[in-house]
């Protein structure tokens, strides 16, 4: 990689501060976004996605795109052209930065939410614990995104966006799954629910109609 290292960075402009999952997930969308535009080879892209998740602070993430937009100009999400209009989803096909995750929840909680990249297959464990998925901002990697797992005296709580499809293959015992104000699109992505719920339960939750 020959992206120079920044000078304009540092403490007094925050350089040195650590950065989060929202940070590098934003970083790793500039990046997916020039690899499908052809900006970047797949060897400089593999590269630069493992420098950006393993990145600590800003002064790590400010050179992985430096060469891509300017420093202080928005980030942008590639939207596919053949996207359906009226399907408000971010996506990026074919450009996966991984195919699962795995969430897990033992006497307390685990969170996606924000700015984040939905892979392929998620996994959610839940023992006296519950997870939420928030797909509201998230940038879908694919158009079919698997989520399985087993809430054992816990649960899921899953918020998708507009265009949407839920399917919900969860098996309840002495639990259950609740899918509530979902409006798929055509063309849009898919989510798969499956699992098994014991004395817990998977709550989705879509958009609130707007009143008229």
């Amino acid at each position: 990689m020959t992206s120079p290292e920044p000078t304009d960075v540092g403490p007094k402009f925050g350089g040195d501060l650590r950065v989060g999952d929202s940070d590098r997930d934003r970083v790793m969308t500039v990046l997916s976004t020039a690899y499908a535009e052809g900006r970047l080879t797949k060897d400089e892209h593999d590269e630069r996605l493992a420098a950006a998740a393993d990145a600590r602070t800003f002064d790590d993430l400010v050179p992985l795109t430096r060469d891509l937009v300017p420093l202080h100009a928005p980030i942008r999400t590639n939207v596919p052209a053949h996207q359906p209009p009226g399907t408000h989803v971010p996506r990026i096909d074919g450009h996966s930065t991984g195919e699962s995750e795995t969430l897990v929840a033992v006497f307390g909680g685990s969170t996606r939410r924000g700015v984040w990249r939905a892979r392929r297959q998620i996994r959610s464990f839940a023992l006296f614990g519950g997870s939420e998925l928030d797909f509201s901002e998230a940038i879908f990697e694919h158009d079919v995104i698997e989520i399985t797992g087993f809430w054992l005296f816990g649960g899921l709580d899953v918020k998708i966006p507009e265009g949407v499809e839920v399917h919900d293959e969860v098996v309840g015992i002495f639990g259950g799954s609740d899918v509530k104000n979902t409006r798929p699109t055509p063309g849009g992505p898919k989510i798969i629910l499956k699992g098994i719920a014991l004395f817990g339960g998977v709550s989705v939750k879509g958009p609130k109609k707007k009143r008229t």
